[in-house]
Formats: structure tokens, C-alpha cells, sequence
């Protein structure tokens, strides 16, 4: 009866779900496009910023070509270029003119760094290194003897570090490292490696510390290639994600997020004594004072022992060079005179200019890096006077009496407290 009444109702369900099933088709097929439309950018963006980033290949051609056409030499020289026995590995670069990539020379592992560009210039804010005639390689020239060369380095030392220490014994030590093949002698292509070396700061600072417990071990160099020995672990903590993850995850929750991945409290401990040690180190040290002008928890490391390395020394600067560079600087509030990330300066308001003076120490910055590592977690019987010796160490400033005093009582309270509290570990 409802058909006669109604002929055309039982063909209108199969005529709506056909309808139906178009949309459904047609919207899975526009999820579909806008899912492989999404990774398809997400993979060329990633592809673009490694190419950009990674240029191992690059900087290894330049490097081989010098040397094979006799410009340079140096100990890496000949596994890199002829022997082919020194690979490049993962790339951990950051910028593409500061190239670094995990490393494997032999059976041995390290950490390859090179410099890809020359630049006329320091920028405050952007690269604290002035890298002038690193690409070239035209110093020393042809006829220098050693003699010369000698003169050479300790002029730029003196430019560098002022007259601290014993200059003519840095020189040495220099000199004998550029002997790579170690005959008794050192090479024009040795000396021109030498010389672009020595224009970064992290690599003189390297020389400098070759003793010191925090400081990678030098391996070996080619041209302005150096290799490093490998830090187990490279970062002082937190977990590496995806750039596209860390898009949609809030700054502060990231940073507790952060805290989740370190040792247990009396490792973090140990590592902690180790930064502090490092401070000690480049505090008025032989060849004066030197400046971190980049605390960041990803230039730290530490071994499996949970002994601290430095993976990057790059903005940590000799405080005359910083000085020198700053003293110029054109300002109109404080926060055009920041050097790095971390050293700021004043401006002074009655001349436009940056004032010299670096307004928080080495020591106050590296408390303030580690406050929230090692109050998390922190047994309670040493919580608040721990916290307490933190505060005191970040309000640290340069300019206050009695500063080095400070200095050195704060930094000693810290260490005791900590070695006191895991020297009865097995951490230890």
C-alpha cells in the first residue's frame, strides 16, 4: 500500500547512501592528499635545513684540494684525503659555517670540526670568533721561517690574551702540536694549518686547557679541520625530538620536560663539581681570564664515567679579546651590548657606547644552568642549603666588592657540600 501511495520512497534510501558513501569517499581522499601534501613538505623542509646544515661533503673537498695541491698539511691530512681511514659520521651541525659531525678515525671515535667560511667581522649577538684568512690559508707566505713564525703567533697571542703567562711557552707547545708528522720540524703547509687554527678561540682554548680533566683531548687537525675525542653523552640533560613535536610543546613545560631525562642525583652531582672545575679552570687562569659567552646545557657533556666534557668552547673568549671587540659598540639601551647569548655589558648612556666590563661572572651563569638540575631531586637533608649556596652564586656580579673573594668562597661551598653528600657513593 505505501509503495502505491508513495512510488518512489524505496528508491530513496540506496540514492542517499550513495550520497553518502561520494562524501566519505571524497573526504578520506582529500585527508589522504592533505596527510601526504604535509609530510611531502615536512620531508623537503627537513631535507633543505640537513643540506643546508650538513656540508661534511663540502668542507671535506676543500680541505683535500688545499692539500693535495701542497697549501697544507697537518696529522688528519692524509687519513682524510689519501688514506680515506678518517670518515665523517652523524652531522651535529648547528650553523653551516661551524660543521661538526661524529667521527670515526680508525678504531677510534671523535668529533670532526670545520670551518666553512671566512668572516672579515665579529657580529655581537651572532659569532663571537673573528675567522679572518681561515679559507685561504695565505698566512704565514712563502719564505717565513720559523723564526717569523714564531713572531707570528706570539704578536697574535699577546693581540689575544694580553701579556699573560708565559707567551713564548704557549708558542712552543703550539709549534709542536703543528709538527703533525712529528719530525723535528714544522712545514709551511703545517705553519698556513697552524695559523687558521689558531684564529678560533675554542681551538686556542683547547691548546690552553690539554691537560685539564673537562677539556676533549685534540686528535689530530688538517688545514682548519680538527678532530676531537667523542663525549659519550652530549647534552648535561634532556631528550632530542623532532623540530615539528617541539612546535606544540609550551617553553615551560619542555624545560621540566628536560629534567625527566638526566642520571640519578648523586651522577648529576659529580657532573655539577665537573662545570664548576671547568669555571675554576678559565678563571684567571695563566693566560688570563676566560668568558662563556653561551651556557646552554648543549654544549656540555659527560662521559660514561659522568665526568663533564665540553662538546663546544666556540663562545667561550679570552675577556681582552671581548673587551677589544666591545669596547666600540654603538648602544642605545643595554640590550644592544650582548656578546654571544650570555656576556652583556652596559651602555653608557652619556657616550652611546658599550662599556668593557661583563656584568656577570662565569660562575653565576653556570649556578643558574644548573639550580633546577640539582635542586630536582636533591636529598632533603642538603635541599636548602643547597638552594640557598645557588641564589648566592647567581646574584653574583663582577662590579661588586670583593668579587674574586666571593667568588671563590661560594665555589668552594658548592663543591664541599656536593663531594661531602656522594663521597660515600659508588658515583663518586
Amino acid at each position: 500500500m505505501a509503495r502505491r501511495l508513495f512510488p518512489g520512497a524505496w528508491l530513496r534510501k540506496p540514492h542517499y547512501a550513495q550520497v553518502r558513501f561520494s562524501y566519505m569517499r571524497m573526504k578520506y581522499l582529500f585527508i589522504s592528499w592533505l596527510v601526504v601534501f604535509v609530510g611531502s613538505w615536512v620531508t623537503y623542509v627537513q631535507y633543505s635545513t640537513y643540506t643546508e646544515l650538513c656540508r661534511g661533503h663540502d668542507c671535506r673537498k676543500i680541505i683535500c684540494d688545499k692539500y693535495k695541491t701542497g697549501v697544507i698539511d697537518g696529522s688528519a691530512c692524509s687519513s682524510l684525503c689519501a688514506k680515506e681511514t678518517l670518515y665523517f659520521g652523524k652531522c651535529l651541525s648547528t650553523k653551516p659555517n661551524n660543521q661538526m659531525y661524529l667521527g670515526i678515525w680508525g678504531n677510534l671515535q671523535g668529533v670532526i670540526k670545520c670551518q666553512m667560511e671566512e668572516a672579515a667581522q665579529l657580529d655581537l649577538g651572532i659569532d663571537p670568533e673573528p675567522r679572518k684568512e681561515i679559507v685561504l690559508f695565505d698566512k704565514p707566505m712563502r719564505g717565513t721561517t720559523v723564526e717569523k713564525f714564531k713572531e707570528m703567533v706570539y704578536s697574535l697571542f699577546k693581540a689575544k690574551l694580553g701579556e699573560q703567562g708565559n707567551l713564548s711557552e704557549l708558542v712552543n707547545l703550539i709549534l709542536s702540536f703543528a709538527d703533525g708528522n712529528k719530525d723535528g720540524r714544522v712545514s709551511l703547509p703545517e705553519a698556513k694549518s697552524a695559523w687558521a687554527l689558531l684564529q678560533l678561540d675554542e681551538f686556542l682554548l683547547m691548546v690552553i686547557l690539554q691537560d685539564k680533566e673537562h677539556t676533549p683531548k685534540l686528535m689530530g687537525f688538517c688545514g682548519n679541520l680538527y678532530v676531537t675525542e667523542r663525549v659519550e653523552y652530549t647534552s648535561l640533560y634532556g631528550i632530542s625530538l623532532p623540530w615539528v613535536i617541539e612546535l606544540f610543546i609550551p617553553s615551560g613545560f619542555r624545560r621540566s620536560m628536560d629534567q625527566w631525562f638526566t642520571p640519578s642525583w648523586p651522577r648529576k652531582a659529580k657532573i655539577a663539581i665537573g662545570l664548576l672545575e671547568f669555571v675554576e679552570d678559565i678563571f684567571h687562569g695563566p693566560y688570563g681570564n676566560f668568558l662563556m659567552c653561551d651556557t646552554s646545557a648543549r654544549n656540555l657533556g659527560y662521559n660514561d664515567k659522568y665526568d663533564l666534557k665540553m662538546i663546544d668552547m666556540r663562545k667561550i673568549v679570552p675577556e681582552m679579546n671581548l673587551k677589544e671587540i666591545i669596547k666600540d659598540r654603538q648602544c642605545e639601551s643595554d640590550l644592544d651590548c650582548i656578546y654571544g647569548t650570555d656576556c652583556r655589558t652596559l651602555c653608557d648612556q652619556s657616550k652611546m657606547r658599550c662599556t668593557t666590563e661583563v656584568i656577570q661572572p662565569n660562575l653565576a651563569k653556570a649556578c643558574q644552568l644548573l639550580k633546577d638540575y640539582l635542586l630536582r631531586g636533591a636529598p632533603s637533608d642538603i635541599h636548602e642549603e643547597l638552594e640557598k649556596q645557588l641564589y648566592l652564586c647567581i646574584a653574583l656580579k663582577v662590579t661588586a666588592n670583593q668579587m674574586e673573594m666571593e667568588h671563590s668562597l661560594i665555589l668552594n661551598n658548592l663543591k664541599t657540600l656536593l663531594w661531602k653528600k656522594i663521597s660515600h657513593t659508588n658515583d663518586s
